[in-house]
């Protein structure tokens, strides 16, 4: 099959909107069978609807292991390997120190860290040599924001994973990388305003901090988790790709 990922098989969680969405429909476009995730069957339907064809949504929640395991042996039933994996799930929520809760803190190490590193470690028998996992970073796990220290963190230990199963499975030269998005415009803004002024407003503030002056859209990352996927990228190991408009760079 022709393209960039022609008879690949994929997995994108989180895949039902944003940049797990934008990412799963270039994967397609690339010739990947690809299999999405996520918590609402609602958006996941969707999701499906709109991508068309060469794709598959399996509701889970990647903080569950039984919903993991649920996941995996389905795709192993059905396809029997994932030649690219992009944990992509996590959820973005900000508390500033001082008002963070032991259930706040629970919750997002579960679906940010919990969830990426058993997501990857249960993927594993089904990955082939020279297979390609892709972590979903950001830019605050360099940054130091205000309000986002839990957060932070949580992606702060994604890109370190990055760098150490690498190091891991270096023998079966499985490439992991990581991808630490700037702001990008999806639809977890609406959850942050009230309403169109407020989210106006909110998404001008990120764009000032840009040094390219505006937000990045989710196909801009889903072009960079193509790239680190095939084999365009066959030389790029433990490494993190921001796309970021310069946010963290200058």
């Amino acid at each position: 099959m022709a393209g960039k990922l022609g008879g690949k098989i994929a997995l994108v969680t989180g895949g039902s909107s944003g940049i797990g969405l934008a990412t799963a429909e270039l994967f397609v476009k690339e010739g990947a069978y690809v299999y999405i995730t996520g918590r609402r069957q609602s958006e996941l339907d969707k999701a499906v609807k709109k991508i068309g064809s060469q794709v598959q949504a399996i509701r889970a929640d990647v903080s569950n292991l039984a919903d993991l395991d649920r996941l995996f042996a389905q795709i192993k039933q059905e396809k029997g390997r994932v030649d690219v994996l992009f944990a992509n799930a996590g959820q973005a929520k900000f508390v500033p120190l001082g008002s963070i809760t032991e259930e706040f803190y629970e919750e997002t190490f579960n679906t940010n860290v919990k969830g990426v590193l058993f997501t990857v470690q249960k993927a594993l028998p089904l990955i082939p040599d020279g297979g390609s996992i892709i972590l979903n970073g950001s830019v605050v796990g360099q940054k130091g924001f205000a309000a986002t220290s839990v957060y932070s963190a949580t992606k702060a230990a994604v890109r370190s994973f990055a760098r150490t199963w690498t190091t891991d499975l270096k023998d079966r030269k499985i490439r992991v990388n990581t991808i630490s998005p700037g702001p990008i415009e999806t639809p977890i803004f609406d959850t942050f305003a009230k309403n169109e002024e407020e989210r106006k407003a909110l998404k001008a503030q990120l764009a000032s901090g840009v040094p390219l002056g505006r937000m990045g859209q989710p196909e801009e990352i889903g072009q960079a988790a193509l790239f680190l996927a095939s084999n365009d990228a066959s030389f790029v190991a433990g490494a993190e790709l921001f796309v970021d408009g310069g946010t963290a760079q200058v």
